[in-house]
């Protein structure tokens, strides 16, 4: 494979409707359909996850009921197998908690004329000052 020219458009497009699922509460189940059985990973707040069953436990037991988010910047780059990785700076807000900064990570491997997310890393910039 070569590079993926469109991986600006590929990688706004994902973060857009990645996000417009997850936020929903009763959209977000769907968001299995982005994971691989197997090959997908996550590690979220430090947290490691393997397989798209694992990692929609791990989603769908969020405990918050809404959340509102700004997004930063979205930065993607192209991968020399058609893939494209996407890393998203933004801010979140759940319920009715203080705002906070996050960054995530996605690296998104092509699959029959589409792609699934192979890589997601999430964590909230929590920074530990004394």
């Amino acid at each position: 494979m070569s590079l993926n020219l469109q991986y600006e458009a590929i990688g706004k497009g994902f973060v857009q409707q990645y996000y417009a699922l997850f936020d929903d509460p009763v959209q977000r189940p769907n968001l299995a359909n982005m994971y691989n059985v197997e090959s997908s990973f996550m590690t979220f707040e430090g947290t490691q996850l393997q397989g798209s069953v694992k990692i929609m436990e791990k989603l769908l037991s969020l405990s918050f009921q809404k959340i509102s988010r700004a997004i930063t910047a979205i930065d993607s780059q192209p991968m020399f197998d058609g893939g494209v990785i996407i890393n998203v700076l933004g801010r979140l807000q759940t319920d009715e908690d203080i705002p906070q900064a996050y960054i995530q990570t996605f690296i998104l491997k092509p699959i029959e004329g589409s792609f699934f997310v192979q890589h997601d890393i999430f964590r909230l910039v929590l920074h530990n000052t004394a």
